[in-house]
Formats: C-alpha cells, sequence, structure tokens
C-alpha cells in the first residue's frame, strides 16, 4: 500500500518566479493536503500589492485532487509574526505538516522522506524536526540515510505539533537562559560558539532581527531535540538576491546541488553527530565570523585613517590662519 503523504504547508510572499517552480514540485508530489500562507504587502507599495497578488494567483487552484487550505494575510505582518503565526495555523488544522518556503526547491524524494520520517518519530521527543538541507558538501555521516544533529535547517523540512508547540516566539526565557550561562552547556564550552549565537539570540530578543528560526532553534536546544538531516542534500535554496528577507547575498549554503534519494535506511541508535555539526561550524559559519571581523577591522582602520586625516586638515587651516594673522 502507498504511503499517505504527510500535509504541506508552502509559505509565500511577493516573489511569483520563485514561487511556480517551488509550486511546480509541490504539484509532482500531488499531497492530498495543501495549506498556502501568504504575508501581506507593504500598503505604501504598489508593485508589492500587484507581486503578492500575483504569486497568491499562482497557488490558488491547484489542478490535482487535494484539499486547500489558505491563510492569506492582508497586512505586512513581517517574517516574524507571519511565519510562527502560520505555523500555529497549520499545527492547529494537522499534527504534523512538511513545510517550505518560496525560495526552498526540494527534489521529488524529499516529501517521501519527511512523510518516513514524520511518521517513523511520531512519538519519539528526542527528534523534534526533519530536514532535507544538508550543508556536509559531500560528506556522509554514518552507513543511514540520515543522521542527527542539533541543528534546524529549515530549508525544507518538517515537525509535528508536539514539537512546534514548545516554541515561544517573543523568546521570553532567553535572558535568563543568557544570565545563567546556559549556552556553554549546549555548545561544549566553545567561547566562540557562545559568543556567536549569544549575539544572535541577543539581537533578536531586543527585535533587531524579525525572524522566528532562531527561537525555533533555540526550542530545540532547551529540549536536547535533535534534528534528522537527510544525509545528502534534497533541496536547494534559489532565493538569493534583492528581493529577498534575509538571503540577499550569496553564502556557502545557498545553491547547493540536490539529489535524489533511492531508499530510506534508518540509522540503529540515535544521537548527535557531533562531527557533522562541528564540520557545520567550521565550515560555513566560523568564515562567516571571520570575515565579518575581519571587515569591522577594516572598519576601524578606515575610521582611524579618516579621523588623522581630519586632525592634519585642520592644522593645516590653522598654521594658514597663523600666517595670514601674521601678515
Amino acid at each position: 500500500m502507498n504511503q499517505q503523504m504527510a500535509p504541506v504547508a508552502f509559505f509565500i510572499f511577493k516573489r511569483p518566479q520563485l514561487t511556480a517552480r517551488v509550486f511546480e514540485a509541490i504539484r509532482a508530489a500531488r499531497p492530498r493536503h495543501l495549506l498556502i500562507v501568504a504575508d501581506g504587502p507593504q500598503p505604501t507599495s504598489r508593485d508589492e500589492v500587484e507581486l503578492c497578488r500575483e504569486t497568491r494567483k499562482i497557488v490558488s487552484s491547484p489542478d490535482w485532487p487535494c484539499e486547500l487550505l489558505t491563510n492569506f494575510s492582508q497586512e505586512n505582518m513581517g517574517c516574524r509574526r507571519r511565519i510562527s503565526s502560520g505555523l500555529d495555523w497549520v499545527f492547529n488544522h494537522f499534527p504534523e505538516a512538511i513545510i517550505l518556503e518560496d525560495d526552498c526547491l526540494p527534489v521529488p524524494s524529499f516529501f517521501s522522506f519527511c512523510t518516513t520520517l514524520l511518521d517513523q518519530y511520531r512519538d519519539d521527543t528526542r527528534v523534534m524536526s526533519i530536514s532535507g538541507a544538508n550543508f556536509q558538501l559531500g560528506h556522509t555521516r554514518g552507513t543511514a540515510s540520515y543522521y542527527f544533529s542539533s541543528y534546524t535547517h529549515i530549508w525544507g523540512w518538517a515537525t509535528w505539533r508536539r514539537a512546534w508547540s514548545q516554541t515561544d516566539v517573543s523568546f521570553a526565557s532567553w535572558p535568563a537562559a543568557r544570565e545563567e550561562g546556559w549556552l556553554s552547556s549546549v555548545l561544549d564550552d566553545d567561547p566562540l560558539s557562545v559568543e556567536f549565537w549569544t549575539e544572535k539570540f541577543d539581537d533578536v530578543y531586543a527585535g533587531n532581527n524579525d525572524t522566528w528560526d532562531y527561537q525555533w532553534l533555540f526550542t530545540c536546544w532547551s529540549q536536547s531535540g535533535l534534528t534528522a538531516v537527510a544525509n545528502q542534500n534534497l533541496v536547494t535554496n534559489i532565493g538569493v538576491g534583492a528581493d529577498a528577507t534575509h538571503t540577499k547575498f550569496d553564502s556557502s549554503q545557498l545553491g547547493l546541488p540536490s539529489y535524489e534519494l533511492d531508499e530510506c535506511i534508518h540509522p540503529k541508535t540515535i544521537f548527535r553527530d557531533r562531527k557533522a555539526d562541528r564540520f557545520l561550524w567550521e565550515e560555513h559559519i566560523l568564515p562567516e565570523i571571520m570575515r565579518r571581523r575581519k571587515n569591522q577591522s577594516w572598519l576601524r582602520k578606515a575610521r582611524r585613517a579618516l579621523a588623522k586625516r581630519k586632525r592634519i586638515e585642520r592644522l593645516l587651516q590653522w598654521r594658514e590662519l597663523k600666517q595670514m594673522l601674521n601678515h
């Protein structure tokens, strides 16, 4: 008997071309239940009004037998409120779901991979999410079709109501966790990792980063939860560009090629693959930190040079003025 695909939740905004490409992949998979979550346009932008309308039109008339549910916002809610409230809405309807955004293009086997693992770990609270995004650059972890990570890769993923319901998008518990030095225990007492994630979480808590995924990561860490990550990349992020919310510039994780998964072999044990997580840190996160620090160093040098030049200019002006007065 064929396995019934899990419900698919598709999050869209104002990028019709990308939406059409991802929707075609969903169309090929033919899910029985399709939930569309859309953010609204900025009220002052006529272009966004039209782009949102065009984007919604693409997904509003599926040509295969399915239950279509839509949650279209009339106002612009922003990433944090729209994604989090959209996920709340999805899990009010279904106990589990596959989740895609408009820039996450999956291969066909992504859907069966997520469906299989949603069933496999439905009642296992150690596992909090499933991801088709793999950033190991060809390195296979173990002999199974997936491994377990402490990182929540959300470029094509799936989870359960039981896991998402623990998320507090307001991040109310972060200050207490920060003061207790909780991150040190999570990050193996690595001071640079602690510094990096403290800065990220501080920005989110202060409202400087309009996002929801750091709160989700924090939730999984606070519950010692694991993410089952496909051992080869099943989803390519195609969304880099000026119209993206967070991926406006290229990075080592964008545009990675994707591959089909022939069969799903389950690992015999459930434990975090520390080697894989370390690779992710060293190959993708740490270089970003070093580039940023280098840029900050360059900026400090530039500012010092500018201040020195201004001091010299003032000194020259004073000498010229003094010479004029002496004459």
